[in-house]
């Protein structure tokens, strides 16, 4: 990883790990935070509908985690433009914060929604989870037998 005088083996993994995130943060992020109410209604889209499932619709709720996913979106693009791994660590224990209790709700909440909606549902949350656990494992690997954790 950058900062460490070298690129580590897992760079391009770490990379692509981590713009992949930032997609997934910034879009629906961007989505929620620019049209609440289209959020709300139809998110994640092609004619399913997960939020709207939870009434009552709250634009206050819907614009606050519009604004936390393009944050924690930013957060994760600069750990991928710099692959520092203290800034890397920190976005994957963000993101974990963030989608650890957001997995354990929804795992809760499943009524109303059909199997394929379910199953849809739950392998998006459970991967919102593993990517940042990934990182993390990463991250830690690729400062094992340095001399310095920390960059510059």
């Amino acid at each position: 990883m950058a900062g460490e005088g070298r690129r580590g083996a897992c760079a391009p993994t770490v990379s692509h790990d981590l713009w992949a995130l930032f997609a997934t943060l910034a879009l629906t992020g961007g989505w929620a935070l620019g049209a609440p109410r289209s959020f709300y209604d139809s998110f994640p889209g092609a004619g399913r509908t997960w939020v709207a499932l939870l009434p009552p619709y709250n634009e206050h709720l819907v614009l606050d985690v519009g604004g936390l996913s393009l944050s924690l979106a930013v957060l994760t693009a600069a750990a991928a433009l710099t692959l520092q791994r203290l800034l890397v660590i920190v976005t994957a224990l963000a993101v974990l914060v963030w989608s650890t209790p957001h997995l354990l709700f929804h795992l809760g909440h499943l009524e109303g929604l059909g199997t394929a909606d379910k199953v849809g549902q739950v392998v998006v949350l459970v991967l919102g989870v593993a990517a940042p656990l990934v990182l993390l494992r990463l991250a830690l690997a690729a400062g094992r037998g340095t001399r310095s954790t920390r960059s510059p």
